[in-house]
Formats: structure tokens, C-alpha cells, sequence
């Protein structure tokens, strides 16, 4: 790897293990062997380094959420399918927990830094489109339908990923999310 890859590796570990907030250049410059004038030359901040790391981290971890929820087995059962879907991205959490935090030390930096916001909304744009295909091969929900769905799975994932940072053993499971969503439609938990 040359000096640009070995930055954007570091970057990632100090995603996973310092956040966002706390990883400073002489980290980066430390863990990944290189020297303070690389991330200058190759990504012209600290803050472009790490934005792009978050970038692909986030695409890995949007993909990741994209097969465990496309391992679970296609049935009528909407319902099921919809529970099994929030189950993987509670799992998801677990395995990327760095990362997530890393992404919500990030969205607050956002307000101030616009390459970030634009990064992160570009982000948003790519998952919305990502899940709405994914809806549209799993039940075959027409485009427009599925672009709303994906935009809501993608609001309950961000308020569940908040939640389980603050209290992971408070979550609620998949299935409890899709009964108290059915509940909020007005039809019964078990129908």
C-alpha cells in the first residue's frame, strides 16, 4: 500500500477506536506509518481524511446491513420480513459500534464543516437508493413506494442506533418495533 491507502487504513482504526472528534493528525501520522506532510498532500486535511474514511466505512457498513438483511428468507409475511430487517440492523450496530459512534461524533461536526454535510447527505442519497432496490427485489414495491420506505427504514435505523449507543439492553427487538408500528396503524400485532 502506498502512503494515501496506509492513511485511509489508519483512518479507520482511528474511527473505531478514538471517534471522530478525538483523532488527532499525530495519531493518524503514528498508526499509519506515515508523516504529518502526507495527509496534506493527499487529502489536504485532517478533517478530508477522515470524512472520506467515514465515507467507506459507512458504504461497508450500509452493504453489511444490505446482506444480513437480504440472508433473511423472502415470504409473504411482510410483517416477518420487516422484523427480521430491523434485527439485522441492530446486529449491524454490534459489529460496527466505532463506527457508529464515529458517524454520530461526525453529524454534529457537520453543522460547521459543509464538505462533511455534503459528504454525509451524498451518504444518505447512496443508502436511500441502495434499500429502496433493495424493497423493490425483496417485495417488489414499485420505485416511488420504495424510495419512501427506505427513507423511513433509514429514520428508524438512526433513532435505533441512538438508542442502542445510549442503552443497548433498552433496544427493542425487531419483532417488538413491528408490533408497535402495526399498533400505530391501527391493526392488531398478530394480524
Amino acid at each position: 500500500m502506498g502512503h494515501r491507502e496506509d492513511l485511509l487504513a489508519a483512518a479507520r482504526r482511528c474511527l473505531e477506536k478514538r471517534g471522530y472528534a478525538r483523532t488527532t493528525a499525530r495519531d493518524l501520522v503514528a498508526d499509519s506509518g506515515t508523516n504529518l506532510a502526507s495527509i496534506g498532500y493527499h487529502f489536504g486535511s485532517k478533517e478530508a481524511l477522515l470524512n472520506q474514511a467515514l465515507g467507506q466505512s459507512f458504504q461497508e457498513w450500509a452493504e453489511r446491513v444490505r446482506s444480513l438483511a437480504l440472508a433473511v428468507e423472502p415470504t409473504a409475511d411482510r410483517r416477518a420480513m420487516l422484523a427480521a430487517s430491523w434485527d439485522a440492523m441492530i446486529t449491524s450496530f454490534t459489529e460496527y459500534r466505532g463506527l457508529a459512534v464515529a458517524f454520530t461524533e461526525a453529524l454534529a461536526q457537520a453543522e460547521r464543516q459543509p464538505e462533511l454535510r455534503a459528504q454525509l447527505a451524498g451518504i444518505y442519497e447512496q443508502s436511500r437508493a441502495a434499500v429502496a432496490a433493495m424493497i423493490t427485489e425483496i417485495i417488489g414495491v414499485p420505485t416511488g413506494p420504495a424510495r419512501a420506505l427506505a427513507t423511513f427504514q433509514i429514520v428508524v435505523c438512526d433513532g435505533l442506533l441512538v438508542q442502542w449507543l445510549l442503552d443497548p439492553d433498552a433496544t427493542p427487538s425487531g419483532a417488538e418495533l413491528t408490533d408497535a408500528f402495526m399498533l400505530a396503524l391501527g391493526q392488531d400485532q398478530g394480524s
